[in-house]
This record gives structure tokens, sequence and C-alpha cells, in this order.
């Protein structure tokens, strides 16, 4: 898709040097080659060799990727259930899809299309890949904000932040070593 999230996605990896050429496809005639040749001719001024392209639906242009972000798929309207987005997505996720498989048939997938996980799903059913070559890529949203929304419907007074983040243990605090801190990770031993 060369919507927001695609083009912000093509600017991000040319600026990061993450890809030799980048390839936007919409099925909005001329959109993706605009944005596309934007992005391109702001390469000297932003520092980048990137090529940046764009075509609708000229799958060839992507023929032999290594990697493939799919944006495709339509943003929830008001009053549109997330049943209805899914029912609806999932029929472009497919057929996206479809022609990734077979213009890139070795390349790894990252799905941003929501319902993220079904979506990733889809891909994953319809592209025949294995489970380790189609991702879902999502947010702080996704993983934190709906689901503590879910458990906790009730805004609690005082609280704008989640009420527990992951805690990543430090080296000298992970099991089986002897750990000098005074903290809160769970399998720490403190020496005596």
């Amino acid at each position: 898709g060369a919507g927001h999230v695609g083009a912000t996605t093509a600017l991000r990896l040319a600026e990061k040097r993450l890809a030799n050429e980048v390839v936007l496809i919409d099925i909005l005639e001329g959109i993706p080659a605009g944005k596309g040749l934007d992005l391109w001719e702001s390469a000297p001024v932003e520092g980048f060799d990137c090529k940046v392209i764009g075509s609708t639906n000229d799958y060839s242009l992507t023929q032999n990727s290594d990697l493939v972000v799919s944006t495709a798929g339509l943003a929830r309207k008001p009053g549109m259930s997330r049943d209805d987005l899914q029912e609806k997505n999932a029929g472009i996720v497919k057929t996206v899809t479809e022609s990734i498989a077979n213009q890139s048939p070795q390349c790894k997938i990252i799905m941003v299309t929501n319902p993220l996980d079904v979506m990733t799903y889809v891909a994953m059913k319809v592209s025949g890949f294995e489970p380790n070559r189609v991702f879902g890529m999502a947010g702080v949203l996704d993983t934190c904000g709906r689901p503590r929304r879910r458990v906790s419907p009730r805004p609690r007074p005082g609280r704008t932040a989640p009420a527990r983040w992951p805690r990543r243990r430090p080296a000298s605090c992970r099991p089986g070593s002897s750990c000098r801190r005074r903290s809160a990770f769970p399998g720490c031993v403190r020496p005596v």
C-alpha cells in the first residue's frame, strides 16, 4: 500500500539504508508513482541513495524481493466493527499475498494490516510460506493498550501509564547468577 503507513515505511527504509530499492504498490492510479518519485527526489537532500519507485498494481517490479511489508487494506470507518474490517481486509490481503508469493517466492512478509493477527494468518495460509517467514508488526496500542482496556474497562484515577510494563532482567540478575541488586526481578538470588 502507498497510503500513510506504506509511504512512511518506504521513507524509513530508504533513510536508514535498509534496502537498495523500495517499491510502492497500490490500487490507486498514480498515487504510488507520485509518492515514489517524491521520495526518490528527496534522496540527495535527505542523504540516502536508495531508489524508491511506485506503480499501480504492477507486482512484477517487486520480483525476487527479500522482504515485503504489506500495508494494503482499509482503515476502520466510523460504525464499522472489527469483524466487518476483518472480512473486507481478508479479501484484500488474499489478493495481495497471492501476487507477492507469485513474484517473490523466497521473501519474508511483514504484515501491518488490521486486524493484525488474523491478516498475518491469512497471509501465511495464502502464501503457503512457513510460519517463520510471515510476521505481524504492531505498536504499543495493540500489545498494551487494547488488552489493558479489555481487562479493566474503567479508567483508574491517576493512571496515565500501563500498570505493568514488562521488565528485562539485567544480565547479572538472570537465573543462576548472583545478583547484588535489591530488585523485584523474580529469580534473582541475593548473596547472604
